[in-house]
């Protein structure tokens, strides 16, 4: 069997930690592809043909400005990923609140001996 495309999707997309880095970098302003590059010591092909998987998923944008190509975030496109990780946060607070209940009942505990 075929294996699917590891570009497909946001979640594919930003399984690859360099994905993620270039994301982070993006998150403080538009940059050319060379910066990212240079940035994450990796060459320029190989920077390129992530932000192709980013931009295919709609992740990044790219708009022209004289030769140059800048690249910039588009958080529109991990908002599947917002909220698939918004469902752990909220297991993640009743966790800490039924903690933060169990260790109040144990100081009054220890209080009232």
């Amino acid at each position: 069997m075929a294996r699917a495309a590891t570009t497909s999707d946001a979640f594919n997309a930003i399984a690859e930690p360099q994905r993620r880095d270039i994301l982070a970098l993006l998150r403080a302003g538009e940059r050319p592809v060379n910066d990212l590059a240079r940035e994450l010591g990796m060459s320029q092909p190989r920077a390129s043909k992530h932000l192709r998987v980013l931009r295919e998923v709609g992740l990044v944008r790219v708009r022209g400005v004289g030769k140059q190509r800048l690249y910039g975030l588009d958080a529109r496109g991990l908002r599947p990923v917002h909220e698939w990780v918004g469902g752990f946060e909220r297991f993640w607070n009743g966790s800490f609140d039924r903690l933060e209940a169990y260790v109040q009942d144990l100081k009054q505990t220890r209080q009232e001996e």
